[in-house]
């Protein structure tokens, strides 16, 4: 795994319901390429290969066009090493969370 990327996907849409719906497609698809990924609440960051990542990130912006928004942004953060593994995400993120009853 030599990258790993944060995207932020925010459509243009009429009511947090819609923006909500919006969103949500976009992360099935996200769920759907069976690559590592976590949903947090203001991006989702995602693990794999550099140029199958750029691909995702690309088709995130035509899931949200298709899904009906009439335009969206989004902000991305890359991480890439061509020769080596970056940090993954497990590493990044999992001693700050608590299990419940903690």
């Amino acid at each position: 795994m030599n990258a790993s990327v944060a995207i932020q996907t925010l459509p243009k849409a009429e009511n947090d319901e819609e923006l909500i719906r919006i969103v949500d497609e976009v992360i099935d698809y996200i769920k759907s390429t069976g690559l590592n990924y976590y949903v947090g609440p203001f991006e989702t960051a995602i693990e794999g290969d550099y140029d199958e990542l750029m691909d995702i990130v690309k088709e995130c912006q035509h899931i949200a066009i298709r899904a009906g928004a009439p335009s969206v942004s989004a902000y991305i953060k890359v991480t890439y090493k061509p020769e080596g593994d970056v940090l993954t995400i497990e590493k990044k993120v999992t001693k700050h969370h608590q299990q419940q009853g903690e």
